[in-house]
């Protein structure tokens, strides 16, 4: 009997079901559910067959311990396990992890333990251990790459070559993918007259590359192929035939928008060889070619496991927001207090789930930002053929998305408001809607790879994240109407819990990690289900809330109504422990609130009746929320604590600043 097939059949007789996955060999298990939910969790084959050696190689501290007892195996996994994954899991899903492994032995050891429960006890001896790896380690072989590299830079990818000189590296790649037969590239090269050293030849361009291959009469030396001190083309000949001697060019630059560039490298070969990544990393040039990533269902608990391995601390429930906001619309933004994790929150869950970092762009936000051109670039006024790509690496990042629709792509804009908003991201803002494309330049004029139209594709997400200062700009309710906006707050028991357990940040144990899941992510951002469990109740809250907002400009339309309901949905896929309540309390916070701002004597009366929204009793809402320091925020009678806590924190700052606005210093 296969793995798969011993726990599919187990899963009747106990508490915590597992599965294999049909591709990668990894291993999704659950909680028994008993607190509220059923959750899932994966594991690799490997993270496996490291758990059964850590118990092998400490037999002795583990062989007292066959019978479960939570607290025992909690610390007999967080001292031994030595997987990352692994050894958190064993933290906090420390009996669901148990039984897997349990499982797994006596699969490895049936049938004579075809009759244990794997639920409560665990054969630990030499033997069955023994078995129970070597039946693993054959298991896996299943699933290594046909094209297994040792040098390998993450579990997504085999290096298949590299070299620090960018000239070396190009002859490389196309030597690789057109083999010794160039004729395939001299067919279709347009030729141009040329002289050096005043020797007459011709130059061949092929595709965007200018120049790239020289066609000499007769056969030249290193002193004939330089000018100006630099070596134009290598010196051995790449094709001899009839009398005519072809040159691959040296020509290449690693930096800047240039024919023969690393970026022209990137786009052209990619497109056409999409299984194959052209990267730069600490100023080495890679060819890397992409692994078979399964896929895995996406699950949230399994990104906060490894966030707390990594070192970093969010709550359960900002996670879950912040998720499901990038599922519901791929535009987020991200407020509140100065190093509060904002940046840090968005760079993890980029390196979580993308297999490679040319998925990804960190983009600081410059104050003098005044137009596109930092994001997309312009064309050449001088030299109207070509166009101007920014330095910031953002227009490949989109043209690499709309080439990769199968993978996420993100562009995380730190402290994106401290130029206006409006100015450099008015053409994003507008086809978020419409769906239509940007135009670049007028078609026919530029010939360097660059389209002339960019469609912004739904695989690219974009998080901004905001803080309120004197040096920064508001943003204006077009760019709020548009996104999801969460805010980042630090309560005391929090600080608290920081100071005492202060740990070093490891951002490195987060990549790639969760990029088997990234199929599974983009097809749940695609669907247009809205919630409809208790709707009735969902629909009397939002018009409720809409009849008060209206009184100050500050409704909502059709398109932010449909964000609502489809964010509740999302909110249920990921976590069904929520409540209705909750949900609509995260709903009004993420998108109605923020819109709010104005004077004292405009906005007191909104906040004073919102605020009796999220109440019930018999309050008064300003004697007793609004100016009692001590109103227990998440009392038995508040519906919605986090938009009321918000709701008089700006009432507070309207009454002492006669003014007030979500985005808070």
């Amino acid at each position: 009997m296969t793995l798969k097939e011993y726990l599919e059949s187990k899963n009747s007789s106990s508490s915590f079901t597992a599965t294999q996955s049909d591709v990668g060999g990894n291993i999704t298990f659950s909680n028994s559910g008993k607190r509220g939910t059923v959750k899932e969790f994966t594991l690799g084959l490997d993270s496996f067959i490291t758990i059964i050696k850590d118990i092998k190689s400490n037999i002795n501290s583990f062989r007292a311990h066959k019978n479960y007892i939570e607290k025992e195996w909690r610390d007999l996994g967080s001292e031994f396990y030595s997987d990352g994954p692994a050894n958190a899991m064993s933290t906090v899903q420390t009996k669901p992890l148990f039984t897997t492994i349990s499982k797994i032995i006596a699969w490895a050891n049936s049938p004579k333990l075809e009759n244990i429960d794997t639920d409560q006890y665990m054969e630990i001896e030499d033997g069955p251990l023994e078995n129970a790896f070597d039946k693993l380690n054959k298991l896996a072989q299943l699933y290594l790459p046909k094209e297994e590299s040792a040098n390998s830079t993450t579990q997504q990818e085999n290096v298949a070559y590299k070299d620090k000189s960018i000239r070396e590296f190009a002859k490389y790649i196309f030597t690789y993918f057109f083999g010794n037969d160039w004729h395939e590239i001299l067919d279709s090269t347009k030729q141009n007259a040329s002289v050096i050293n005043g020797v007459n030849f011709i130059s061949h361009d092929f595709d965007i590359f200018k120049r790239l291959i020289g066609e000499f009469s007769s056969l030249q030396t290193k002193e004939s192929l330089t000018s100006s001190n630099t070596i134009r083309y290598f010196e051995e000949p790449i094709l001899i035939e009839s009398n005519k001697f072809y040159y691959f060019t040296t020509q290449w630059n690693g930096e800047g928008d240039y024919s023969l560039s690393f970026s022209n490298l990137k786009f052209f070969f990619e497109k056409k060889y999409p299984e194959f990544r052209i990267k730069r990393k600490d100023g080495i040039y890679y060819l890397i070619k992409l692994e078979n990533v399964p896929n895995v269902k996406f699950v949230i608990e399994n990104f906060l496991t490894e966030l707390e391995f990594s070192g970093l601390s969010y709550s359960n429930k900002l996670i879950t927001r912040f998720t499901a906001s990038l599922l519901t619309k791929p535009f987020v933004i991200l407020t509140g207090l100065s190093g509060s994790g904002k940046t840090k929150l968005a760079q993890a869950f980029v390196q979580w789930i993308c297999q490679d970092e040319s998925q990804y762009r960190i983009i600081p936000v410059g104050a003098d930002w005044t137009n596109r051109e930092p994001l997309l670039g312009y064309p050449n006024a001088l030299k109207p053929e070509e166009y101007v790509k920014p330095d910031s690496g953002v227009l490949d990042l989109i043209i690499q998305a709309n080439n990769q629709p199968e993978l996420p792509h993100f562009l995380i804009l730190d402290e994106m408001n401290l130029s206006h908003v409006e100015r450099y991201f008015a053409d994003f803002l507008s086809v978020m809607e419409s769906k239509e494309e940007i135009p670049l330049y007028a078609e026919g004029t530029v010939d360097n790879g660059v389209p002339s139209k960019l469609k912004v594709p739904s695989n690219l997400f974009i998080i901004g994240t905001v803080n309120i200062d004197e040096t920064t700009n508001m943003f204006s309710p077009k760019v709020l109407d548009r996104a999801n906006t969460i805010e980042f707050r630090v309560t005391q028991d929090e600080m608290k819990n920081f100071l005492s357990n202060i740990r070093d940040i490891n951002m490195d144990a987060l990549t790639g990690k969760g990029a088997g899941m990234a199929k599974n992510f983009l097809e749940m951002t695609a669907s247009r289900e809205f919630a409809t469990a208790d709707i009735t109740e969902i629909n009397a809250a939002l018009v409720q809330f809409f009849g008060e907002l209206k009184k100050t400009g500050a409704e909502f339309g059709y398109r932010s109504a449909t964000e609502i309901l489809r964010l509740i949905h999302q909110l249920t896929v990921l976590d069904n422990t929520l409540t209705t309540n909750q949900k609509i309390d995260i709903a009004v916070m993420q998108k109605l609130l923020p819109k709010l701002h104005g004077s004292r004597r405009k906005l007191c009366p909104v906040l004073e009746t919102l605020g009796s929204f999220c109440i019930t009793g018999d309050f008064k809402i300003i004697k007793d929320v609004f100016e009692k320091a001590d109103f227990d925020l998440n009392g038995a009678n508040v519906l919605y604590p986090l938009s009321l806590e918000k709701i008089t924190r700006m009432y507070r700052g309207a009454i002492d600043n006669g003014f007030a606005s979500f985005a808070e210093a």
